[in-house]
């Protein structure tokens, strides 16, 4: 089993951030299964009315078309880490994750709970997702050939809480994929790049500082099921 991070350093048009796509999902290893995760925003990188203009109703819409045909021409399981959707009588969006599998079906989506409102130093400085975005109000867990499949967006890493819901590798005994933007970005936004794939131990598989490409790592089913057997920490936690 594959587990591949596409990061990507997408731009404003989705023509353009498509064709980057198609490539690295063309240069995917040959063995399957495979998961394959696209990082948030990798349609569309830009300016609040962009992502409005562009957002799709769930399982409807030419970004999505394209999602679930990649999925179907690779035999793939595709997780498009975030796009904009649209949430009916509402001038606000969602930012969503969407789960096809090797059929090109959409077996499942994720809308972002947690938004990123905060001031930080960096080029940008400030940030009000909440201007645009509404937030979703559940987790999601889907099933695959991989193990339960928990889904997440970006400001979600620093809520630990969601994550013992879901599972994260070494507090959860599972194996982590994490896709990001990694450049500098036509509108002058930088991101941080460092996708990864990180095992059941904690440890970092795989790294992509910045730029374009792909990070892969097989996943090792009987790591999973030993580190259950031998560290039972789901039966040991006390809080849940």
């Amino acid at each position: 089993m594959w587990l591949a991070a596409i990061q990507l350093v997408s731009g404003r048009q989705w023509q353009d951030n498509r064709e980057e796509i198609a490539a690295q999902l063309a240069a995917l290893p040959a063995g399957r299964p495979l998961l394959a995760l696209l990082p948030e925003n990798f349609a569309l990188f830009g300016e609040r009315q962009g992502y409005l203009d562009g957002a799709e109703a769930i399982g409807d819409g030419p970004i999505q078309a394209q999602l679930a045909e990649w999925a179907r021409e690779h035999g793939i399981w595709l997780v498009a880490g975030a796009m904009p959707t649209t949430i009916p009588g509402s001038d606000h969006i969602h930012t969503s994750a969407l789960v096809f599998d090797p059929a090109g079906e959409l077996r499942g989506h994720y809308h972002k709970i947690h938004l990123f409102d905060v001031d930080v130093a960096d080029n940008h400085g400030r940030y009000r997702e909440s201007e645009t975005f509404s937030p979703g109000a559940s987790p999601v867990v889907l099933d695959s050939p991989f193990g339960p499949l928990g889904l997440s967006i970006c400001y979600d890493l620093r809520f630990p809480e969601l994550y013992r819901q879901l599972a994260r590798a070494i507090e959860n005994q599972c194996y982590v994929v994490a896709a990001n933007q990694g450049g500098t970005h036509e509108t002058g936004r930088q991101t941080w790049g460092h996708s990864m794939v990180i095992d059941p131990w904690g440890r970092v598989l795989a790294c992509r500082d910045s730029g374009c490409g792909t990070v892969l790592a097989q996943m090792d089913e009987q790591l999973v099921a030993e580190l259950k057997r031998t560290m039972p920490v789901m039966e040991h936690a006390r809080l849940l």
